[in-house]
């Protein structure tokens, strides 16, 4: 009877096992993986808690991996396989985003899956990534890692209730510096012009004339033949704009080497 027991305890403590094992893709499965070493202790803890909470309240993997070298791969091709291989993302459409940061070449890799292309679109991604590469190309790892968490978030949240992030649609910038700069030259316009017309007021005997004869001595000067003279021209020159690989709007994919659709973007910092 002893024997019996002890047999349907081990055949259970198996079948609860059997679960972890099925789901348990990789050795790397936290969402923060600091390969390059780029995080304090502390700097991690604090990423990690903010990357757990927001991927788990929206139900999106949101990652941040480092690493030191990309093993001879391209940086797609390691940020895909690395998503694909740690089994990240939720649901069947294993929905998340990654970014890859290696200090081999100094690269970046945004990587898609699932909702996660949908998410964050070229276009997006693009304004993403010119929020944290600041703070990235300074070394400041915790303050780029914290800027991608919480903008994911913002993006997870702007695709659910409304419609995501895309041409003409992305977030305001949050200092437009083109705005400021516009003011201060109007502000400066216009202070110029008070001092010029309090000038102009001051200098009551002064009058522009309408003709220069008025400024010649009378009977100084003879015009004995007048010709009129080409003396050049002027043209103007645009550059024609190149249209962005995001012009279109949306999210352009591409497939892993296991098979798995995902979108994405990069570039050096």
């Amino acid at each position: 009877m002893k024997k019996r027991i002890s047999v349907l305890l081990f055949m259970l403590l198996c079948c609860l096992s059997f679960p972890m094992v099925v789901f348990a893709d990789g050795e790397n499965t936290a969402r923060l993986v600091d390969k390059a070493g780029l995080l304090t202790s502390s700097e991690e803890s604090r990423v990690l808690a903010l990357l757990n909470e927001i991927s788990d309240r929206q139900r999106l993997d949101v990652v941040v991996v480092t690493a030191d070298t990309l093993d001879g791969k391209t940086p797609r091709a390691y940020a895909d396989d690395f998503y694909d291989e740690n089994g990240y993302g939720f649901g069947t459409g294993r929905d998340g985003v990654l970014l890859l940061v290696s200090m081999e070449d100094r690269d970046w890799w945004i990587s898609t899956s699932g909702y996660g292309i949908t998410v964050f679109t070229d276009a997006g991604m693009d304004y993403l990534s010119d929020q944290f590469l600041p703070a990235l190309g300074e070394g400041s790892y915790e303050e780029a890692f914290t800027c991608f968490a919480r903008l994911c978030d913002q993006f997870i949240t702007q695709a659910r209730t409304d419609a995501p992030y895309d041409i003409g649609a992305l977030p305001k910038m949050p200092f437009q510096a083109g705005v400021n700069l516009g003011g201060s030259l109007l502000a400066g316009l216009f202070a110029a012009g008070i001092i010029t017309l309090a000038m102009r007021c001051s200098m009551k005997s002064v009058r522009s004339q309408p003709a220069a004869a008025a400024y010649v001595k009378r009977g100084s000067m003879h015009v004995t033949e007048s010709r009129d003279l080409f003396l050049y021209s002027h043209i103007d020159r645009k550059v024609r704009q190149k249209e962005s690989s995001a012009s279109h709007g949306g999210s352009r994919t591409h497939t892993s080497s296991s098979g798995r659709t995902h979108g994405g973007r990069g570039g050096k910092f």
